[in-house]
């Protein structure tokens, strides 16, 4: 039996600016995860939403969502994943954080901030990308706005799985459905994309599309739109090898350099 890696995917509303609430009713739903998952994906900013309002709901990294990620990643023996807005020496960053059962933490800032939005004018962006290692996965995570470059993206670290949280509006949802593909494509790589739904207090309707692609672009999970709802699935490491061994396109990558 080869390798494998079991996610849960919580597509969620949320409440606007309310930490407090939001972490309540996360807990809710992960007490109804089962506790063989190995890893939860929740999506961008689950705390918050995606308010521009840093100064007024901002945490740190000793803040009550850090807490509650490493909280719910020891009582589920699982890491816990999501982006959080991170106050750090006078500087607000879209923060995706990795907790870990043992208490480990690990975290990329966003690099492509949704100027759109004017993100790019209430947070700094990260330059590092994050590539880790997890019971014989290595994984990469990213936020959002960084599906559109797929430079960033570039599987240059031979990672296994590739993971995007995101607010990302129904008025674009033909392109996330369509790059979260072309990155699993391109990337021979497993693509997991975690979308929230409701509406937010700019009237942005999101409607989920969470999936789960396989290194070949096929769909391997999706959910029902506009449907708050936690999934599963088990990720297999010999797709990636049997994948690769046969279609050795990534050794005729280019090489880069990324400023």
């Amino acid at each position: 039996m080869g390798k494998s890696l079991k996610l849960a995917l919580v597509q969620t509303d949320n409440i606007w600016e309310n930490i407090d609430k939001n972490l309540k009713r996360l807990t809710l739903k992960l007490n109804s995860i089962s506790n063989d998952v190995d890893i939860i994906v929740l999506p961008e900013l689950f705390s918050t939403g995606f308010t521009m309002k840093a100064e007024k709901v901002a945490e740190n990294m000793d803040g009550k969502a850090v807490k509650w990620m490493l909280d719910q990643a020891k009582i589920k023996g699982s890491l816990i994943i999501g982006s959080l807005l991170i106050s750090e020496n006078n500087t607000f960053y879209n923060r995706l954080v990795v907790t870990f059962p043992n208490g480990e933490i690990k975290y990329y800032d966003k690099r492509h901030l949704f100027s759109y939005a004017k993100e790019d004018h209430v947070f700094s962006t990260g330059n590092k990308k994050l590539v880790f290692e997890y019971k014989d996965f290595k994984i990469c995570p990213l936020i959002c706005y960084d599906l559109r470059f797929p430079v960033w993206a570039r599987n240059t670290d031979n990672y296994d799985i590739l993971i995007y949280v995101a607010n990302w509006p129904n008025a674009r949802m033909f392109a996330w459905d369509t790059l979260l593909k072309a990155r699993a494509i391109e990337n021979l790589s497993y693509v997991v994309g975690v979308n929230r739904v409701g509406i937010d207090n700019n009237d942005l309707i999101y409607t989920g599309h969470s999936a789960v692609y396989n290194a070949m672009g096929e769909t391997l999970l999706d959910f029902e739109e506009s449907k708050q709802n936690i999934k599963m699935i088990t990720l297999q490491k010999d797709h990636i090898i049997e994948t690769r061994n046969r279609f050795r396109f990534l050794d005729d990558q280019d090489e880069f350099e990324i400023k």
